[in-house]
This record gives structure tokens, C-alpha cells and sequence, in this order.
């Protein structure tokens, strides 16, 4: 892990995590912080998210012993709570090919716990793996939390839905991901109260949104909506993934290798 690396973790509040890795079964390609530390509306109390990709052995993949397709681990670790999962590389690829646009989050996210040369060339081929249809992934990401946050009136929920449609909407506009929400804040349009809901979150993990008028929130997620849709409809990203084959090869020299 870079100096660089280091430094975005304290920015964001995190300690070295490396040390949390050890013992993991299989080799680690890559190991990054997603959730709310990496969206810019962690608690004081938020457990850390942890995702990557490890890298299972030939015979794990051809043999009758069929390995660890996905670990998870959850555990404690001097108060704080985190949460490890990460995917073969074979079924991270295959879920980067299917528009999945929290894998490429996850990928791209500046909190790198764990990097290594397939991490570096995983990132490089992720430009091709972005089209215009990952628009429906975060549509149908904000519509799971807008409807989680009618249940519950929690913030968390809440600030997902105004999270995950500004997403969609830069990334449809500039081909690039952005996961950080006071960040897209400021590159995209939403309502002027959503910087108090981050300030209000920051205070407790499931703290309630106690002073937003409901039918404005309505009217204003609705029209993220239309934004999003308006955006991927302008949107030059092309229909399919342009790096297939190239992912394809990374993927069998590296399993080749190992």
C-alpha cells in the first residue's frame, strides 16, 4: 500500500487496516473500504466495509473440491466492528461484465487497504466495462432504499437513495464513478438540504430524519429520477462492454500463474 493510500484512510478516519487481513484463506488481489466511509456519511459508530477479490488455486476451480467462490468474515477488532467479503477473481470479473455497478465501486474506491498488479490492471480495463445500462442498476438501488426508508425513516436509507441516483447521474454524463456523495454534491444538482442529512448521520448510525418534509422528499427523489433517466438517455456510454476479451486473458493469466 502507497503513502497515498495511507493518507486517504486517515482522511477518512481509518486506521492502517492491513494488519486485518492476516490469516485471510486465499491470496488477496485487492482489499478496499466501501460503505458509508467510502460515500462520505460515516457514524461514529459505523462498522468499516471491507470488499475485494481474492484469488483461488487451479484446482480450486477444476477439481471435485470446489473452492471459496466468496469469503465472508465479520469481526471485532479493538471496538471496531468490520466486515470482510471479497470474491474470486473469476466471479468479481463476471459480476464487473454484468453492469453491477457496486463491484466497480468497490474496485475504484480511493480507500485501498490492499492493492497488488491485477488490482492495477483490473483498473484500467474498467473504463471499457461502463455502459449506459448501468443507469439501471442505481435506479434499482435507490428505488430498494427509497422503499427502506419509508419503513424504517431512518437517514441511512434515506441518504443511500440520494447517494446512489447522483451516481448514476454523473457517471451517465462523464463515463466516471463517483461514490463520494459531498463530492457529487458539488458536481451535480440535488437538494440544498442533503449536506444537513450528512451532517445529522454523522451523529448516530441509525439516527432518524426527524425534519424533512415528506412530500418534498418525494417530489425531490422523483426528480432525480427523471434526471437519471434523462441522463442515460443522452448519455454517449456505449450498450456493451468493450474490454471482454481483455478481461477474459487477465483473468486466465493470472489464475495460469498462480
Amino acid at each position: 500500500m502507497t503513502a497515498i493510500h495511507s493518507e486517504r484512510l486517515r482522511e477518512a478516519g481509518l486506521p492502517d487496516l492491513r494488519p486485518v487481513l492476516d490469516g485471510q484463506g486465499h491470496p488477496l488481489l485487492f482489499a478496499t473500504v466501501s460503505g458509508a466511509h467510502l460515500y462520505g456519511f460515516p457514524s461514529s459508530d459505523s462498522d468499516v466495509d471491507l470488499r475485494g477479490a481474492h484469488l483461488l488455486p487451479l484446482s480450486g476451480i477444476i477439481g471435485l473440491r470446489e473452492g471459496e467462490e466468496t469469503q465472508t468474515r465479520m469481526w471485532d477488532r479493538d471496538g471496531l466492528e468490520l466486515d470482510l467479503v471479497t470474491h474470486d477473481l473469476l466471479k468479481f470479473a463476471r459480476l464487473m461484465i454484468r453492469r453491477n455497478g457496486y463491484v466497480l465501486e468497490q474496485l475504484l474506491s480511493p480507500l485501498v487497504v490492499h492493492t497488488s498488479g491485477v488490482h492495477s490492471a483490473l483498473v484500467d480495463l474498467s473504463p471499457g466495462l461502463i455502459t449506459r445500462h448501468h443507469a439501471h442498476h442505481y435506479r434499482g438501488f435507490a428505488n430498494t432504499q427509497w422503499a427502506l426508508y419509508q419503513k424504517t425513516g431512518e437517514l441511512k436509507p434515506l441518504l443511500y437513495t440520494f447517494r446512489v441516483l447522483l451516481t448514476g447521474i454523473y457517471l451517465m454524463r462523464t463515463g466516471t464513478i463517483e461514490a463520494h456523495l459531498p463530492t457529487l454534491l458539488d458536481q451535480v444538482r440535488a437538494p440544498s438540504y442533503v449536506a444537513g442529512l450528512i451532517h445529522d448521520k454523522a451523529l448516530a448510525e441509525h439516527s432518524l430524519a426527524m425534519d424533512v418534509d415528506p412530500k418534498r422528499l418525494r417530489t425531490d427523489v422523483e426528480a432525480l429520477h427523471t434526471a437519471l433517466d434523462a441522463a442515460q438517455e443522452a448519455s454517449r456510454l456505449p450498450g456493451e462492454p468493450t474490454v471482454y476479451d481483455a478481461l477474459h486473458d487477465l483473468v486466465v493469466r493470472t489464475r495460469v500463474a498462480a
